[in-house]
């Protein structure tokens, strides 16, 4: 098997485990390539697996980086919380046999393409988790349309939009409310950022469609984020369109590991609270 490394190498800890993991994985495959700093051209590199070492920005950054080339992601997490890349440095060494000898699934999951349109701009960005059109200084709200294969669905009057697929469902979408949607699905989710209306709710539809922003109104430092890492200043008049992309991204899954196990492990989902046992009142039972 040839395998791809790459990884946040700005994150501290990441060079010292990668030195430390390569001569391990040498051992059992064939690297074709190493990148820590994820700014190689990886058009013309053939591998069968890419081995991320870091958190799950390293992730989304190597989505990005692969282009229309996926390859599927073996991630390590040396981050913090890890959604995507869940295995530590010891669990890769465990498992690492098992998945050269083909002991894995691979899980297919919804990527995007976003256009963003403006009279002498015209620029295309590939995304995994999501886009979000947001206000900036002086935080003015801000006013979007949208439209739905150029119906026109919604005005948002509020501090911004996402739009985020079901991988970035988890991240910026829901903490603004969000619904938590099955990682497999094909379905796009429309989020407002504190909305100035009560019936601005959170929206999931098909990523058959095509979803178009027109920026009606934007604060002096309004910004289109892409991944939460890419950053581009838009104004009124701007368009932003998100679409399916022609590629989907390739997640490594190893036995033991499910979707809903990482989120009870890791945003304790579904978990009871952790009730205070009181002592039984005076004339009172004990159920113990």
């Amino acid at each position: 098997m040839r395998i791809l490394v790459l990884g946040n190498g700005q994150r501290p800890g990441v060079p010292e485990e990668a030195e430390c993991l390569l001569p391990f994985v040498r051992q059992h495959c064939e690297v074709v390539a190493v990148d820590l700093f994820q700014e190689k051209d990886l058009s013309a590199v053939e591998a069968d697996l890419t081995l991320v070492l870091g958190g799950d920005g390293a992730i989304l950054r190597a989505a990005r980086q692969m282009g229309y080339r996926q390859t599927p992601v073996l991630g390590v997490n040396l981050g913090k919380l890890g959604f995507l890349a869940d295995l530590s440095p010891d669990e890769l060494r465990c498992c690492l046999p098992q998945v050269l000898q083909g002991t894995y699934r691979v899980t297919r999951h919804l990527m995007f393409e976003c256009l963003v349109e403006a009279p002498g701009l015209s620029r295309t960005f590939l995304g995994l988790n999501e886009i979000a059109l947001q206000t900036g200084p002086p935080f003015h709200m801000i006013d979007l349309d949208l439209m739905i294969d150029d119906e026109t669905v919604s005005r948002y009057s509020g501090d911004g939009l996402i739009v985020c697929t079901p991988i970035g469902s988890t991240a910026h979408s829901l903490s603004a409310g969000g619904p938590i949607v099955g990682q497999e699905l094909h379905a796009f989710v429309i989020t407002p950022i504190c909305p100035h209306a009560l019936t601005s709710r959170p929206v999931v539809d098909s990523a058959d469609q095509v979803y178009t922003i027109v920026v009606r109104r934007a604060s002096d430092s309004t910004m289109l984020v892409i991944d939460g890492q890419e950053h581009l200043p838009v104004a009124a008049g701007h368009r932003v369109i998100v679409r399916k992309a022609p590629v989907s991204f390739g997640l490594v899954k190893v036995p033991g590991r499910s979707y809903y196990q990482t989120l009870r492990d890791k945003l304790h989902w579904g978990t009871q609270p952790n009730y205070r046992v009181e002592p039984p009142r005076d004339g009172e039972r004990s159920s113990g």
